[in-house]
């Protein structure tokens, strides 16, 4: 029973001690109230983005009714019933007999009840909270106009921004970007983006009832390939030489939605795309090495770029850069002069030059030059070879160097070749009459030019002599009828650098006779055949050439035009030549046979040849045999003296027998 009393007594005190717990001053109260209690936040401005605080679930009950809670650090053993432990409350029940309206004051069981009250009411409170914000949580959205943005490098963009609450709290954009708000209503709101020059993501975000929601629009900036550069490395390459073709586009975007394809002429060489390239090493650029073949030569290369933004709800943009032409060659060896080592100086000459084993051949480049004078050459070419003639003329003596400079592309390559420049005029031949008469003495005189340098030695035509070095050469005689149109010459010969060269000046003769009628050029007798085109045949010489003039019975005789023989042709016709020195006459008897007299001469001269043909066959065989028999028992020297013998022999035989016939 004593045991029992202390604890009724630990008991009791600590009954006491919660009563005082709980009888706390009214400012105490307060001051925790205001604690735990929020006040609604301020509104921001539309730029503002508002910072998400942590909801109180106080600020979801009525404001005017106060709700105070308090921690309890009690342990069980300081809750008096029903607060405490199991243990102790059945301890109570059965000690103190349910004797709680003694222990209990009216004011411990009222501050329970209001404690409970309190509890009941959070948990109610902090359902309604969550049932309220799932339920406006599910009924607004935002969103953001256009779904997708295309923007050109340095061009602005118009976003609108909206929502489906009905009265939203604080809004607005998220960019880095340049914006200007530019209109807005109940549930949207609208911005200008000005200079987008780069890509970016940008945050469209609205509040209600305390809930923020956002939405993001990725904005992806383009440039079209307005330039696109081509470079052959380099212009001019070597037979089988590697050059590179190179291709780049100077400002593009963006890079992963590009093509550059590299062409020779419509061929496609190689292709490349840049969706794997890396964003730190963007460069809008193709490089590839080409080994230089002949059919590359003059081929047109060019670059082809594509942006295709069809991904992004854009279109094709294409561009070409220049073509470039391709030049290949082949110029390994060095240009042949072709020229004589001498030349005269005021004589031209033509001088070659030559390009063996060159491609293209058509394009090589000649310049050529003697001493500082630029000759004009003509180009040829043939296959890989080149070359180019010209024509020099030299105006001074002396050495001298001929040049040839041959050309291709970034090559050249000059030979020189020296020469030797002299004077060498033809000799001097003079004649005292070049027109004599007949019977009239001239000197011919052969001399030496004097610009020839050294003295030439000469030699004239007919000159009984030759004469001394640095002397002229000279010749006396008569002129005589058969030297007209007789040529003299005079001949110089010169040794220079080792070679003789040799100069010729001719002269003719004319001497003046007068007029003959010779027999071999106007025969006195004349026969025609009758019935047939004959003509009067008479050439008169004399010099100068006489004039000739044929008359018959009294009248002029065309000598020009052809005559049809008749019976009344036949007569004594006079011819006379006339020139300068004087005149000749010679008469001309013409006869005219008849057809029957013609016929029978003809058959009589066709009989004798046929006949002296016969009998000269008879004698040769006649005189075969013999011969061939013992031509086998004779040497060879003695075969052919015989048989000159038995020819000899065949023509005496036929000539007898013809004699006979004629006879």
């Amino acid at each position: 029973m004593k045991m029992l009393s202390e604890r009724q007594e630990v008991k009791v005190s600590k009954a006491k001690w919660d009563e005082e717990q709980w009888k706390e001053k009214p400012e105490k109260k307060q001051e925790r109230t205001e604690e735990w209690t929020e006040e609604r936040p301020e509104e921001t401005s539309p730029e503002e983005r508002p910072v998400p605080r942590p909801v109180n679930m106080e600020s979801h009950v009525d404001p005017k009714v106060q709700v105070t809670y308090e921690p309890d650090t009690r342990t069980s053993s300081q809750y008096p019933f029903p607060g405490g432990g199991d243990d102790d409350a059945a301890s109570y029940c059965t000690e103190s007999g349910f004797r709680s309206h003694s222990t209990y004051s009216s004011t411990q069981l009222l501050a329970f009840l209001i404690r409970m009250e309190m509890l009941l009411f959070g948990v109610w409170a902090l359902l309604a909270f969550i049932s309220s914000s799932g339920t406006t949580e599910g009924l607004f959205e935002v969103s953001v106009w256009p779904d997708q943005a295309l923007v050109k490098f340095g061009q602005s963009l118009m976003v609108n921004c909206s929502t489906t609450c009905p009265d939203p709290g604080p809004s607005g954009i998220d960019t880095f970007l340049k914006k200007t708000q530019v209109g807005k209503g109940p549930q949207w709101k609208e911005f200008l983006l000005e200079d987008v020059t780069e890509n970016s993501i940008l945050q469209c975000f609205f509040s209600c009832a305390g809930i923020q929601k956002d939405t993001s629009l990725g904005i992806i900036v383009y440039q079209p390939p307005e330039q696109v550069i081509l470079e052959l490395l380099p212009v001019w390459v070597a037979l089988d030489e590697v050059f590179t073709v190179k291709c780049h586009v100077p400002r593009v975007a963006p890079l992963e939605n590009l093509t550059l394809t590299l062409l020779q002429g419509n061929q496609e060489l190689h292709r490349k795309n840049f969706m794997s390239v890396a964003v730190a090493s963007q460069r809008a650029e193709v490089t590839i090495s080409v080994r230089a073949q002949r059919e590359d030569h003059r081929c047109n290369f060019s670059c082809h770029a594509e942006l295709d933004l069809s991904s992004h709800g854009g279109g094709l943009f294409q561009s070409s850069s220049a073509s470039k032409v391709l030049q290949i060659f082949e110029f390994s060896q060095r240009p042949q002069i072709w020229a004589s080592p001498l030349l005269e100086v005021g004589t031209a000459e033509t001088v070659s030059c030559e390009m063996a084993r060159v491609f293209p051949a058509k394009e090589v480049v000649f310049k050529m030059f003697l001493g500082d004078q630029e000759l004009s050459p003509f180009l040829f070419w043939e296959g890989d070879t080149a070359w180019a003639n010209a024509t020099v003329r030299a105006m001074e003596t002396g050495d001298q160097e001929l040049s040839c400079l041959a050309s291709l592309g970034p090559m050249e390559q000059t030979t020189r070749e020296p020469v030797h420049v002299y004077s060498f005029p033809p000799p001097i031949l003079e004649m005292e009459e070049p027109y004599p008469l007949a019977g009239t003495d001239i000197n011919v005189t052969c001399a030496g030019h004097v610009l020839t340098s050294p003295t030439p030695t000469l030699r004239l035509q007919g000159a009984p002599d030759n004469p001394a070095p640095g002397e002229p050469a000279w010749l006396l005689l008569t002129a005589r009828e058969e030297d007209d149109g007789r040529n003299f010459s005079c001949e110089a010969s010169l040794e220079v650098q080792g070679q003789q060269l040799i100069k010729t000046t001719t002269v003719q003769l004319h001497v003046l006779y007068e007029p003959r009628l010779e027999e071999s050029g106007c025969p006195g007798n004349q026969t025609w055949m009758e019935g047939m085109e004959q003509m009067l045949v008479c050439v008169p010489e004399g010099n100068p050439t006489p004039s000739l003039v044929c008359t018959w019975k009294g009248t002029m005789f065309d000598l020009e035009v052809p005559q049809k023989a008749t019976q009344n042709h036949t007569g004594t016709y006079c011819c006379t030549a006339t020139n300068q020195l004087g005149s000749v006459s010679k008469d001309i008897a013409l006869i005219v046979q008849g057809l029957d007299g013609g016929i029978g001469s003809t058959i009589f001269i066709i009989i004798i040849v046929v006949l002296g043909a016969g009998v000269i066959t008879i004698a040769l065989c006649l005189n075969y045999r013999p011969c061939k028999i013992e031509r086998r028992k004779l040497p060879y020297r003695q075969k052919e003296k015989n048989k000159e013998e038995e020819s000899q022999f065949a023509f005496q035989q036929a000539g007898k027998y013809f004699g006979l016939l004629v006879e």
